[in-house]
């Protein structure tokens, strides 16, 4: 991992992932009247919407092990080298 410092809050993209991963687990855009049809004995919707809530949850794990480098980290380590030695 890289030691520059990184908050996913500042990256306009990560938002904009995000903001549609979230629009595509609520089902919303079906067509009213649509067949329902069934996926391994779920509704379409609610097999779209699990696989959505899935990918959210890969995506919110990739953010937070690649995207997020916080100071706090190396505070926490100089702290920690710092207690042993005395």
């Amino acid at each position: 991992m890289s030691d520059k410092v990184k908050e996913p809050i500042r990256n306009k993209w990560i938002w904009i992932g995000l903001a549609f991963i979230v629009l595509a687990i609520v089902p919303w855009y079906w067509p009213k009247g649509a067949l329902q049809s069934m996926i391994l004995g779920f509704p379409l919707w609610a097999f779209v919407s699990t696989l959505f809530s899935l990918i959210l949850c890969g995506y919110l794990s990739w953010l937070c092990l690649h995207q997020w480098h916080l100071v706090e980290d190396k505070e926490e380590a100089e702290r920690r080298g710092e207690g042993d030695e005395g």
